[in-house]
């Protein structure tokens, strides 16, 4: 590792004692200049951002999955030799150079003080951050409050660099202490905590008098420290499937055995990592940085995210970020559930992933779903469930477009190349076709396709988080957007790549009988929005709901029994409806989710008409007949569309699942399982 110290100043007091300023060690970048300088991707050089589409290559490696512990204990070893000098700042040299206007994060470590514990997440989180780690050495002594004052006197100079941006802390566990004693400090400054099983939960813990009892340990005796903690510290499997990424794919049982058996005499290392003072030392460090972080929640105003593992054997995680959400001021939590301690080194937990669902990405004072929007990640699109084997089998997604001669294809060869880009079609039942389309826009086009989706979509109860989580967190990834007239006209203005369900909860809610209706208002909200912008418009269609489900009690049978009818009511308490005052029945419509039941899977089948290109037609912005014959054209070629579908596909072969599961057996490709002639 080369790495260059720069100290920041002389020495500064504390309670009468100096204490050495802390130091940035500033990397020295070994990628090639041209790599470097492409990355540096945020903005043009008129200063205009850069569109979804210019910023989704960049960012679409992160390097995830690429670094593992082994790595980590090969920085460690660099790490830890002795140089006698104080706690310090270093860039990893794998974080490589961000996007321009990037916020600064702090990595703040645990117990093992190396600063290294970031090391499965450097790529990842450096093509977004200017990332700096805490490194405390071996045989440093510095006090609780002389860290604090370490990390918060360069929470100030970044502050002052930087004055309008946040700037993130993230610490793991003993680091989630310290991260929330400076918050508590300095309620004033734009803080963005990200907190890894925060170690505030230490006194609770049941392995508390084990670890306790871990400083008493006989010199002799110590070399056993890594493996007699190994089970509390993480889970081994986990760890050793991060080399693998992609967790759709797991590997098989001999490559993860393989994996464990040549990372496990590595703990060793763990014995010069933290020495026996040390580990006394820095065990009085987690219960003072615990009592002190404890006892000044209240005052702690930064935007917090914790990290929590479900199945941690040293801390009680998962209950800790519970009180912590209840304390805090705006405060959010995610739950691993499969994970142990060392999260930040196991797979199923990407930082940054978390960071972007829950909207906690920004690059200035103030959140915008557009400028602060990252497309989503190579890692993201392998590992989200509905990018699977077998949910991708189970869907069978079979897509069809119109070239400009109206020639149909399969694919989506008729959809232009560059935006404004308009799709409006129709909505299935519970929305089931939207996953499937946006991720294959990304995966043909390398596009992020953009869906306006109801509002109601992103504000549940806290009641109701942990089952819509999971749900709501994708949709924010991949680019989901509140529909509005608002943000259809932003989107516009960025070129962007727009999906748009005239008939929103109407459609996606409907009746019996009305798998293949329209209900679209009577205005034409967004025909002369699209004419505007020079959009071009795809109407498409959708079919195969009932392949897929069966509706077995819908809004009218909800309404007549009195149980349902006053959960309908409840649930629309205090809710405004987003379609008033656009008339008809869509209007009226409370949200409800019907009951349906899964049935042995057909397949969805999406067809794309001839694009209708409204560049060039801004001077009928204000013509009333042609904005109503467009939409009438719009709403006409979606019902084509739809009716060409349902016709076609009784011609289908493999329209069935065991055909396509028999078809996948021989072939062995999910993207080239054959459909109807068109």
């Amino acid at each position: 590792m080369s790495i260059i110290s720069v100290p920041l100043s002389p020495v500064f007091t504390l309670n009468d004692k100096r204490i050495p300023r802390s130091s940035v060690v500033v990397k020295s970048v070994g990628a090639p200049q041209s790599v470097v300088e492409n990355n540096a991707f945020s903005y043009k050089n008129d200063g205009q951002k850069t569109s979804d589409v210019e910023m989704l290559e960049p960012l679409w490696d992160d390097g995830y999955g690429t670094q593992s512990m082994k790595d980590y204990i090969n920085v460690a070893r660099d790490l830890i030799k002795s140089d006698g000098g104080p706690p310090r700042w270093f860039c990893p040299i794998a974080c490589g150079k961000p996007l321009r206007d990037s916020p600064v994060l702090l990595y703040i470590p645990g117990l093992d003080g190396t600063g290294a514990g970031l090391v499965v997440h450097e790529k990842s989180l450096g093509k977004v951050f200017h990332v700096q780690c805490l490194h405390i050495p071996v045989w440093d002594r510095t006090s609780l409050e002389g860290l604090i004052i370490i990390v918060e006197e360069h929470v100030m100079i970044e502050r002052t660099l930087s004055p309008n941006k946040p700037i993130y802390l993230l610490g793991d566990s003993f680091g989630g202490a310290l991260a929330l004693a400076v918050a508590a400090r300095n309620p004033t400054t734009d803080l963005i905590l990200v907190l890894a099983n925060p170690a505030t939960a230490y006194e609770r813990s049941p392995r508390h008098p084990l670890v306790a009892t871990m400083r008493t340990l006989p010199e002799e005796w110590y070399w056993t420290f890594p493996y007699v903690t190994s089970f509390l510290l993480g889970d081994m499997v986990r760890m050793a499937e991060v080399k693998f990424g992609d967790t759709n794919n797991l590997p098989s049982y001999f490559q993860l055995v393989g994996n464990i058996i040549g990372e496990f005499p590595t703990y060793s290392v763990l014995t010069e990592i933290i020495p026996r003072d040390t580990l006394k030392w820095r065990i009085d460090l987690v219960e003072s940085a615990a009592a002190y972080a404890n006892s000044r929640l209240h005052a702690i105003t930064a935007q917090t995210l914790v990290l929590a593992s479900g199945k941690d054997k040293l801390l009680p995680s998962k209950y800790e970020a519970q009180r912590l959400s209840g304390v805090l001021k705006h405060c959010k939590i995610r739950v691993f559930e499969e994970n142990g301690h060392t999260i930040l080194m196991e797979s199923g937990v990407n930082v940054l992933s978390a960071i972007k669902a829950t909207q906690m990405y920004r690059q200035s004072s103030k959140y915008d779903i557009f400028n602060d929007f990252l497309p989503p990640s190579i890692t993201e699109f392998k590992t989200v469930p509905y990018e699977s084997w077998w949910y991708r089998l189970h869907m069978g997604a079979s897509m069809f477009s119109t070239m400009e001669d109206g020639k149909i294809v399969r694919g989506l060869a008729g959809i232009p190349d560059e935006g404004p880009v308009l799709l409006v079609g129709n909505h299935m039942l519970w929305g089931l076709e939207t996953f499937s389309f946006v991720l294959e826009f990304l995966r043909e086009k390398k596009v992020v396709l953009h869906a306006l989706t109801h509002p109601e979509t992103f504000s549940f109860n806290v009641e109701d988080d942990y089952i819509m989580v999971p749900y709501t967190d994708i949709m924010k990834l991949f680019g989901a957007i509140p529909v509005s007239a608002r943000n259809l006209f932003k989107l516009l203005t960025r070129k962007s790549y727009v999906l748009l369900y005239p008939g929103g909860a109407r459609e996606a809610f409907h009746r019996k009988g009305e798998a293949s209706k329209l209900f679209w208002p009577e205005k034409q909200e967004f025909v002369r929005m699209a004419v505007k912008f020079g959009a071009t418009i795809i109407p498409f269609g959708v079919v195969g709901e009932d392949d897929l489900s069966e509706l077995l009690i819908d809004y009218d049978e909800m309404m007549r029994n009195p149980l349902l009818n006053r959960m309908v009511t409840e649930l629309n308490q205090g809710r405004k409806s987003i379609r008033k005052g656009t008339g008809g029945e869509i209007a009226e419509q409370q949200l409800h989710f019907p009951i349906f039941m899964p049935k042995l899977p057909g397949r969805i089948y999406y067809m794309f008409g001839k694009p209708i290109r409204t560049k060039g037609k801004e001077n009928m912005l204000n013509d009333k007949d042609y904005l109503r014959n467009l939409y009438s054209q719009i709403q006409c070629d979606v019902e084509k569309n739809m009716a060409y579908l349902l016709k076609k596909r009784d011609e289908d072969p493999y329209r069935g699942m065991v055909e396509r599961f028999s078809w996948l057996r021989n072939y062995g490709s999910l993207d080239q399982i054959p459909s109807f002639e068109p």
